[in-house]
């Protein structure tokens, strides 16, 4: 299975159809007055799909088990066909379409093999997925790369050690390296000694030049770390929940995140962040934020997105 672990999770939906065609108007009379010899067809296809869907993990190796918090099995007919809609949600880090096409897959074959025995034509057909939210097909993850691609960002390394030469920066330029691939342009990285009047001198230099400004490092315990200070004076709106989020999703992965004291919110019209000195602590706090948090632009510039 591919590695999920860095995903955040988000409401995904999926819709999944199925046609089973028969070869008479008669079966579909028995199956709609429920006098097919096995059972209620509807009622019977209808449970195993569900186990279906909750199964999906144990019988597709690559699938995830997940929890599934909805499920529904609707049917509809025409002259010549049930046609079978499986809906399925969860709140995960991965979608649930393949969930949906088993579930929606095993009403089907319940289906033919309760009616098989009253018409020898019936087939399945059109198994195929009809939609799905969540993740990277939503349009509003779409709008919001396309903010991405319109924003310029800078990256301030506060680091005593690297600052003298000391030690090589490794976590500004993985900063710069995601925030690349989310689309944004960047500059090369700043890097300031751990002082207060060096963070606020380089904060006030490039606030009115870029629209994402990211402080990589100070933002723990030690006397030298002083980029909280320096950062939130200068914040003319903080926006407390970013690093909530943040610190949450660092504290399922160790236990010493909540220690972190990153601050964010905007100077002006620029969004601003402060972010762990370590390469994993400031890749997890971009995990946990990006590109969600890029629609501060679109709240700041009245826009609406799907």
């Amino acid at each position: 299975m591919i590695n999920i672990t860095h995903k955040s999770n988000t409401l995904r939906k999926a819709i999944a159809e199925a046609v089973v065609k028969v070869s008479s108007a008669d079966t579909l009379l028995a199956v709609k007055n429920r006098t097919v010899p096995k059972g209620d067809v509807l009622e019977f296809a209808r449970v195993a799909g569900l186990f279906a869907v909750k199964k999906t993990a144990d019988m597709i190796p690559d699938c995830h088990p997940m929890p599934i918090e909805f499920t529904a099995v609707n049917y509809s007919f025409s002259e010549t066909a049930i046609h079978i809609q499986m809906e399925v949600h969860t709140v995960y880090k991965t979608g649930v379409e393949v969930e949906a096409m088993h579930g929606v897959s095993l009403v089907a074959l319940t289906l033919y093999d309760m009616l098989k025995p009253i018409d020898k034509g019936i087939e399945i057909a059109n198994i195929r997925l009809l939609s799905k939210t969540g993740g990277k097909s939503d349009a509003q993850k779409l709008a919001l790369q396309e903010i991405c691609a319109q924003r310029k960002a800078q990256v301030v390394v506060c680091s005593d050690s690297v600052f003298q030469g000391n030690a090589e920066d490794k976590a500004g330029l993985l900063v710069c390296e995601r925030l690349k691939a989310a689309g944004l342009s960047v500059n090369t990285v700043a890097v300031v000694p751990d002082e207060v009047d060096a963070i606020q001198r380089v904060a006030v230099k490039w606030a009115p030049e870029v629209d994402v400004l990211l402080f990589v490092g100070g933002t723990g315990l030690s006397h030298r770390d002083v980029t909280p200070e320096a950062i939130r004076p200068l914040l003319t709106r903080e926006i407390e929940g970013i690093m909530e989020v943040a610190r949450g999703y660092g504290q399922d992965r160790m236990p010493f995140a909540m220690l972190s004291r990153g601050v964010a919110g905007m100077i002006d019209q620029t969004l601003v962040m402060t972010l762990p000195g370590s390469s994993k602590g400031a890749a997890e706090t971009l995990d946990a934020v990006f590109p969600a948090v890029m629609h501060v632009f679109a709240v700041k510039d009245g826009q609406k997105h799907a």
